[in-house]
């Protein structure tokens, strides 16, 4: 199993820039950011300190959308990022939840998704593709990569990513729900010809390495309060009786009473008081480092390639070096 962090672009950006050199130098592989460019600073350009700061990481976001920047611009990002370090770029990408939602925008659609995943990866690796009427290629990229890697939660998203990605991304650690979203996107690959071994399976989640579980849950409720956001779209579309979508993944969701973007990915977002302790632990991974290893272990007999650390909480460095000097080595025996 891989390892990644996950941090948001607050400034100084510096800060964003030394986390991603330091979680390198600890054995992690990839390094990630939100990209909603109103909550935070603008992704991209970090991208290239970090690269520059680095000697092997892969960089990225976690996760982009179709929705905040033209299509052949997203491609251009990335491909000229590859141009000049060397190939070490990855697309996480998503309907986009509050990069939308902040500038008055709902989630680009699945269809919007699929179009738009072709064209960035077929520009960004030097492919000629067809785009809002035109034919599109730069003449400068030749025999690049980029990786496409697609959040998803519900049955048609799941269903997309496995027909359509290079990844599944699952933003939560929750092992029932990775069991059937991961066999969701393979079922869907499969049923698509595809290798469904193929497709790297990237999870995501807060992770805090301690013994006060209580400070933890407290520290990282935020989570419960992000995904709800996904699960209330989940519920509008299909329901809440468990038929479609797990009741595990659904039902925590009853006393949500809207959500503060401005309060996005934070410690002590005021709008996630409705998200249990019991959600959190399952979400999550906390506890000591025993506790981080059990899980990890789940998860990668359940066929996870990558565990992505969401490090927003007040132990940053501190999670970075137990993950480093503990837990990385242990599940590398």
């Amino acid at each position: 199993m891989e390892f990644g962090v996950v941090m948001q672009t607050d400034p100084p950006a510096s800060r964003v820039v030394e986390l991603a050199a330091r979680a390198e130098a600890l054995g992690f592989t990839h390094a990630y950011t939100f990209d909603s460019h109103v909550l935070w600073q603008e992704p991209f350009v970090i991208y290239s300190a970090m690269l520059a700061a680095t000697e092997k990481m892969v960089v990225g976001p976690m996760v982009t959308n179709p929705g905040t920047r033209d299509w052949t611009v997203i491609a251009s990002l990335f491909a000229t990022l590859n141009d000049m370090y060397g190939e070490r770029t990855v697309c996480g990408i998503g309907r986009g939840d509050s990069a939308m939602r902040v500038i008055g925008n709902k989630p680009c659609n699945l269809a919007t998704l699929e179009e738009s995943m072709a064209v960035i990866k077929g520009l960004a690796e030097g492919d000629t593709v067809e785009y809002n009427g035109t034919t599109q290629t730069f003449p400068w990229r030749h025999d690049g990569s980029l990786p496409m890697w697609m959040a998803a939660y519900g049955p048609k998203a799941l269903d997309l990513c496995g027909r359509k990605a290079d990844g599944f991304v699952l933003q939560l650690a929750d092992p029932k729900i990775a069991e059937w979203t991961i066999a969701a996107v393979r079922k869907s690959a499969a049923a698509a010809g595809r290798d469904p071994e193929s497709l790297t399976i990237t999870v995501v989640a807060p992770a805090y390495v301690g013994e006060d579980i209580a400070h933890q849950r407290d520290q990282v409720r935020w989570f419960g309060g992000m995904v709800g956001n996904h699960v209330a779209d989940l519920v509008g579309r299909y329901g809440a009786d468990g038929s479609t979508v797990p009741g595990a993944l659904t039902d925590y969701i009853k006393g949500r009473q809207g959500y503060d973007y401005a309060e996005h990915g934070r410690t002590g977002n005021e709008h996630t008081d409705f998200v249990p302790d019991e959600i959190i632990d399952r979400f999550c991974i906390l506890g000591d480092e025993a506790a981080h290893v059990h899980r990890l272990r789940e998860l990668e007999t359940l066929g996870v390639d990558q565990f992505a650390i969401y490090l927003m909480h007040d132990q940053q460095d501190e999670t970075l070096d137990a993950y480093g000097r503990g837990i990385l080595p242990t599940m590398s025996d």
